[in-house]
């Protein structure tokens, strides 16, 4: 096959060519000139971002005929062997395929023998946070003190994987990802030797998709020049990568802005049509709403944004939208996209995120229209917080006059009287909730509860760990269609849960139980209150029905507990 792939053809040949890492080629560069060569190298970073091929380069600068250089000539029989893989000295090993301790080991016995044909021993291992803890040991003692005439080169875009005894023994570059501006600069480069014509938005696309990895830009950018005819514009990329115009952004931005749900859902059909991945496009939309913080915060910073172009349309949108507006929506799209990724209708999801949206504006516009009314309210609170100050300076300055003098209290009972009333009041409200429920629920409904109780405590363990901790201390203890009440031993416990990690529960019970649920949390106490007196409730009006009354005049033996004790005291169980 005569035909390479751009990035194979364009591959990095020097450290000068290897794109958005000048930090780290200006400290190879200087290493090399001045040999001052560590034994073990280990580079770091996202996919190609140029690990592998600095790698290379390195081994061939250490090994030209010229060195020390800087630089690899690229002419020398040295240079040129390592290059087309025919001087064995020079081993690049994947530890994906092989991962295992024998291949290690194999290394180990064979790193002693002096190179062949070159003066250094070169092994560039790609991948190494896959090698087996076995084969991190076999390495461990050779990496720690190799022979002379032997470097290691390790690649890998995990680090966190690769034990920290084999991280100290190294020297870490760490590769970082390649700028848009950059990578549009070097595609500039290869069009131009490679006579192609490709637009200017179209590099701009993408250099934007590719998200950081010149490789993927290369790859992209082939499959744009197959995919056009005579110049690769912005409609060729937008249909090899999936993604949607920049004006179809635009146009979604506007609705949720002005609550437009027709034009809104409109565009989702227009994505829809056109054979565009609904995940993708809320990916997409979560980088543009990232774009307008990042423009609001630094507008003379065009190299921040990821996938758009500052034009006079986006200025506008920028300008027009609410900083905690885009908070709220970007909320919106981050728990949507984690609803759509396991749907089988990932386009219900999407014009439910657009219906929510364009609700919220309204619902936001009618607390703005609230404001002017809570404004009275206001004034006359600062009133009486007037009048309260004048009444204390006044019994400070002339002492409690005896009609004001009440019954002595202790400071404890003034101070904790406040707080029990409250506490009672909101207790009532709760307690009064709950028997309302309690008329709706069932045993049934209470053991599937119980039936899922563990899944849930998992689910929820995996969304917030301090909320399973807090949880922990409660069990369900009734439940009808769509509440559920729980009881707790701890009332710190009943208050965290109540007041600050009420959404996670009842969005997960929800999600488990297939339906819309609401919580109560009571304290045991409470509970066994509340379920008393709903009891003794039910009794009482089950008494005061005709056809209890009839039950106990047609039973003799309740008409003498009656008699010899009266009705008051009489309590009737089925």
């Amino acid at each position: 096959m005569s035909y390479q792939a751009l990035y194979r053809v364009w591959r990095p040949r020097s450290l000068s060519d290897v794109v958005g890492q000048e930090h780290i080629t200006k400290t190879l560069k200087n290493a090399l000139i001045q040999e001052k060569l560590s034994h073990a190298y280990l580079f770091t970073g996202p996919r190609g971002t140029g690990k592998t091929s600095a790698a290379k380069i390195v081994a061939k600068a250490i090994n030209c005929e010229k060195s020390p250089v800087e630089e690899p000539c690229n002419v020398c029989n040295a240079c040129r062997g390592i290059s087309d893989g025919t001087i064995v000295d020079v081993m690049e090993i994947d530890a994906a395929s092989n991962n295992g301790v024998d291949e290690i080991r194999d290394i180990r016995d064979k790193v002693k023998f002096a190179p062949s044909a070159v003066r250094y021993k070169v092994y560039i291992i790609d991948e190494v946070h896959m090698l087996s803890t076995g084969a991190f040991n076999a390495l461990l003692k050779t990496l720690e003190e190799p022979p002379r005439h032997v470097i290691f080169i390790l690649a890998t875009t995990e680090p966190h994987k690769i034990p920290l005894t084999i991280i100290s023994r190294c020297q870490r570059f760490d590769f970082k990802r390649i700028s848009a501006q950059a990578m549009i600069a070097r595609m500039k480069e290869i069009i131009e030797a490679s006579n192609i014509v490709v637009h200017e938005d179209a590099l701009s696309m993408i250099a934007r998709a590719s998200e950081g990895g010149m490789r993927d830009a290369l790859s992209l950018l082939d499959q744009a020049i197959s995919y056009s005819e005579d110049a690769v514009t912005l409609e060729d990329v937008l249909s090899i990568t999936g993604a949607v115009s920049q004006q179809l952004f635009y146009n979604v931005a506007q609705a949720l802005r002005d609550g437009d749900v027709a034009e809104g859902l409109e565009a989702v059909d227009t994505i829809i049509r056109d054979g565009k991945d609904p995940n993708r496009f809320v990916e997409d939309m979560i980088f543009f709403y990232r774009d307008v913080l990042m423009y609001k915060a630094a507008p003379q910073l065009d190299e921040v944004k990821d996938r758009v172009m500052t034009d006079e349309k986006f200025k506008e949108i920028a300008d027009s939208l609410d900083q905690d507006w885009i908070f709220q929506v970007m909320e919106y799209l981050n728990r949507f996209q984690q609803e759509m990724k396991w749907s089988n209708h990932p386009k219900v999801f999407l014009e439910m995120f657009i219906v929510q949206v364009c609700h919220m504006l309204h619902s936001v516009k009618a607390e703005g229209n609230n404001l002017t009314d809570q404004g009275d309210d206001v004034q006359n609170l600062l009133k009486r917080i007037n009048e309260l100050e004048q009444t204390v300076k006044r019994i400070a300055e002339n002492g409690i006059s005896p009609t004001e003098q009440k019954t002595p209290q202790s400071d404890e009972t003034v101070r904790s009287k406040p707080r029990s009333i409250q506490a009672s009041g909101k207790s009532r409200v709760q307690i009064s909730r709950v028997k309302t429920m309690l008329l709706k629920a069932s045993k049934q409904h209470l053991q599937e509860l119980n039936g899922h109780w563990g899944q849930i405590m998992e689910q929820v363990k995996q969304q917030s760990v301090p909320c399973s901790a807090w949880l922990s201390d409660c069990k369900p203890v009734a439940s009808s269609e769509g509440e559920f009440v729980l009881a707790f031993k701890n009332e710190m416990h009943r208050d965290m849960i109540d007041e600050k990690f009420r959404p996670v529960v009842e969005q997960t019970v929800s999600s488990i139980m297939h339906r819309p649920m609401v919580l109560f949390a009571l304290l045991v106490n409470h509970w066994e209150e509340t379920k008393e007196s709903f009891l003794k409730e039910q009794r009482s009006m089950d008494q005061e029905a005709p056809g209890n009354k009839e039950e106990e005049e047609e039973n003799p033996l309740i008409q003498e507990a009656v008699k010899l004790v009266g009705r008051d005291l009489v309590e009737i169980k089925e």
